[in-house]
């Protein structure tokens, strides 16, 4: 059955690839001949329309700065991975990184893109077959698209061909740099207990929370506490409405919700924005927020 798929879809490529051949010979010519419009209603035909799309979702968020792969250590990462449709879902998502290179294997949720591009959709039904990603399947029948990166936090243009509509469809996807393990990097991103030379005991520090809708907020100063060098914090949610936080994937749940939602978590690293997520009760049903939290070391003061 794959095979037959894969036939029909190679003749429906190699019939885009003339219309794009065509289109592009004739673009000079003074009148659009019939053969000309029927090649590009063809090639448009292989393009999803914007009524056929679900709506855009941003990838990129504010204050992100590309990450290389020359910045990062040798080695094979979990990561997460954004994409721009709630139609395209990644479940999970390693990259590899490898003498100065990136590629990242994408575990998909469905089963429903015959090839990816890595390009536009326009681009795509202007190329070969040869030139397009097809998936693995694993031993649990999952889809695995293996693609190239440029870089982490930065947009990464690709096109998906549906099986069942025969068309291609514009994504774009984004590896969060902060989903990395922080020996992931080749020099240290942010300050640590050790650099600041930080002794066991308990001090204060400026934390600065943002994220969500911008409604909620932290107590600053919050309470620091260094124990076998390693760094907690107390943070005091502005609401009792919080009733787990995630940070680095382990889940946190509050000390107290008398009045305000408290928490004892790590501190990571400082001088840095700091990724969590925290589970708020407030709306008619809970919904998981990301935030980040900035711990600003020249603050630090002991109690």
């Amino acid at each position: 059955m794959r095979k037959l798929i894969i036939l029909l879809t190679a003749l429906t490529f190699s019939l885009g690839l003339t219309a794009c051949t065509q289109s592009e010979t004739q673009q000079n010519l003074p009148e659009t001949s019939p053969a000309d419009s029927a090649a590009a209603e063809t090639e448009n035909n292989q393009i999803a329309a914007p009524n056929e799309t679900v709506a855009y979702e941003e990838v990129l968020e504010e204050g992100m700065t590309p990450i290389y792969a020359d910045a990062l250590l040798d080695g094979d990462y979990a990561v997460e991975m954004k994409s721009s449709s709630s139609m395209f879902s990644i479940t999970d998502c390693i990259l590899h990184v490898k003498d100065g290179e990136m590629t990242a294997d994408m575990f998909m949720s469905g089963t429903g893109y015959l090839y990816l591009y890595p390009g536009t959709a326009e681009e795509a039904v202007c190329h070969e077959e040869a030139d397009y990603i097809p998936y693995d399947e694993n031993a649990d029948g999952v889809h695995v698209f293996t693609i190239p990166v440029q870089a982490l936090d930065a947009e990464i243009p690709c096109s998906a061909y549906s099986k069942k509509k025969e068309k291609w469809y514009d994504r774009t996807l984004l590896i969060k740099a902060d989903s990395l393990p922080a020996d992931a990097f080749a020099e240290a991103r942010f300050a640590t207990v050790e650099s600041l030379g930080l002794a066991d005991g308990e001090y204060t520090i400026e934390v600065t929370l943002e994220g969500g809708s911008g409604k909620a907020s932290v107590s600053s100063p919050a309470k620091l506490t260094i124990s076998g060098g390693n760094a907690s914090a107390e943070i005091i949610w502005s609401s009792n409405k919080y009733d787990y936080m995630l940070v680095n994937g382990e889940k946190f749940k509050p000390v107290s919700t008398e009045e305000y939602s408290v928490f004892e978590i790590p501190v990571t690293g400082f001088d840095y924005p700091m990724p969590v997520s925290a589970d708020t009760t407030a709306m008619s049903q809970p919904y998981e927020i990301e935030y980040t939290l900035y711990f600003d070391s020249a603050t630090v003061k002991a109690s």
